[in-house]
């Protein structure tokens, strides 16, 4: 019994419909077969005249959902909406027998219908199937949200992602685009001789980027493992094996906050060439992202927030101590020692910790007063080697390493490295990242010695990079939020949506 809420009410109403197809035996058939998408009759049809079509009959065969109805009688006109469309169909009685009277007393708006029979023009000119078999495949129990009112509430939007996409067609070219930049990346590496691999996601040892990891028990052996944080290290070890160009595509997981930018499951892509440097990533990179932008969006400049991003141009790169200077009315010289970022920081209003270095320190100021300006691609160079425990050390200041990030439109896109294979010097910083989370750091890095034994066979020099894709689809895409771009992303508890 219905407590007066229309929704209950409406449920109600469909599952005595359900009730009654029940009775004739079995309510969701599966022996339908389709002959045609939506889209594509209109495309091969479309610009068929009426007279056209009626010389000539097209037999088709459209299913999809229920989106619109016209009774008119004795007659209605109905719209079908599938994946790549939707299309007009045309129903009545005299064609239809038993089957229209169930159209009018069993079907509701979002059942999934299957329509046969011949394609024809109206008179306003819009095509439309005639239809001589009109069949109810799958009933659905609860309403659909209205367009413009139901899915107006993002926590619905999120939770549940099959009414946005089966709602807003936009939602659906978002991951249509998400699908082909995959592709177009695959397709980049495989052209250049990378080859793709697969690398473990539970590690006895979390490692590859400073960050909290996912912990989980493996029962059997008694042992906790961890969800990956990156496949960095693992990637690596298949250089030393022999593999000179290697990439993975796939997910990786980081234990924190939920916002506009993170997500704790989110997708990498990471690539590593032995004989390379930084440089070599940089100029890969340009390439990467040139031709993404052009097969996304058919040229190599980019709209986003009304800003014009232009990735048909070599990419400026900088250094982060010169843009920290230029950011903070210093010059670089005035930013030599520790002191000096401290003084720097407290007068930008930023909190430091006591056991911070110089380049803990420039790290913080860049993050607080630089990085939300990268509005076109820029590269930021030199990183402090202090929070880059896996990079080379320059050869002319061993307080900075071969590291770059690439911004764009204030968010941090991608980043790369030379890769630190001197196995004592790789040693030491991971003892340093053992010290800290010692300390109470948990997102330093822990000491992996078979990394380290892995080093000591000899890792050619190499260079490295990983992309977060969520955030490049974001960028191409023109989504504000992470969320908009993966299909079921991460969400607080709460109770503003169905479960």
């Amino acid at each position: 019994m219905s407590d007066g809420n229309p929704a209950d009410d409406l449920v109600a109403q469909r599952r005595r419909k359900l009730a009654e197809l029940r009775t004739r035996g079995n309510a969701y058939p599966n022996d339908f077969r389709r002959t045609h998408h939506a889209g594509a009759l209109a495309e091969e049809f479309g610009g068929k005249s009426k007279a056209e079509l009626a010389a000539a009959p097209v037999a088709t065969a459209v299913a999809g959902r229920l989106v619109l109805r016209r009774a008119m009688g004795k007659a209605s006109f109905i719209t079908v909406a599938d994946e790549t469309g939707s299309i007009q169909c045309y129903l009545r009685e005299d064609a239809l027998g038993s089957a229209y009277e169930d159209f009018g007393a069993l079907w509701d708006l979002g059942d999934v219908v299957g329509i046969a029979g011949t394609l024809m023009k109206t008179n306003k000119g819009e095509l439309t199937v005639q239809a001589r078999e009109a069949r109810l495949l799958a009933k659905a129990l609860r309403p659909p949200p209205e367009k413009y009112h139901g899915l107006a509430d993002v926590e619905t939007r999120y939770r549940q992602r099959y009414l946005d996409l089966a709602a807003n067609p936009a939602a659906r070219d978002v991951f249509r685009t998400r699908a082909a930049v995959v592709r177009a990346m695959r397709r980049f590496f495989d052209e250049r001789g990378f080859l793709e691999v697969e690398t473990p996601m539970m590690h006895p040892i979390p490692g590859g980027a400073t960050a909290r990891p996912f912990v989980t028990h493996h029962n059997a052996l008694d042992v906790d493992l961890y969800l990956r944080v990156a496949p960095e290290l693992y990637l690596k070890r298949l250089v030393v094996g022999g593999f000179e160009k290697v990439y993975e595509l796939n997910r990786c997981f980081r234990n924190e906050g939920l916002s506009t930018r993170h997500n704790p499951e989110f997708t990498t892509v990471e690539f590593y060439q032995a004989y390379a440097d930084y440089g070599d990533m940089m100029a890969l990179t340009e390439k990467l992202l040139r031709e993404l932008v052009l097969t996304i969006g058919g040229r190599e400049q980019l709209v986003h927030d009304g800003e014009v991003l232009d990735f048909g141009a070599p990419i400026p790169r900088r250094t982060m101590l010169d843009v920290v200077a230029d950011a903070i009315g210093r010059d670089e010289a005035q930013l030599g020692s520790e002191m000096a970022l401290r003084e720097a920081a407290a007068e930008c209003g930023i909190a430091t910790e006591d056991g911070w270095g110089w380049g803990r320190l420039l790290m913080e100021i860049f993050e607080a007063k630089v990085e939300a300006s990268l509005v076109q691609p820029t590269f930021i160079i030199d990183y402090p080697a202090e929070v880059s425990p896996l990079s080379r050390r320059k050869d002319d200041n061993p307080l900075l390493v071969d590291r770059f990030e690439l911004f764009v439109a204030g968010r941090e896109i991608a980043n790369g490295f030379s890769e630190l294979n001197d196995p004592d010097d790789q040693a030491r910083r991971f003892q340093e990242q053992a010290a800290l989370k010692a300390q109470g750091d948990a997102e330093a890095m822990h000491f992996d010695q078979d990394y380290v034994t892995a080093l000591e066979h000899g890792l050619p020099p190499t260079a490295g990079e990983g992309i977060g894709l969520d955030r490049l689809v974001m960028l191409l895409t023109g989504s504000a939020s992470i969320r908009d771009v993966l299909l079921f992303p991460q969400l607080r508890r709460g109770t503003t949506a169905a479960p």
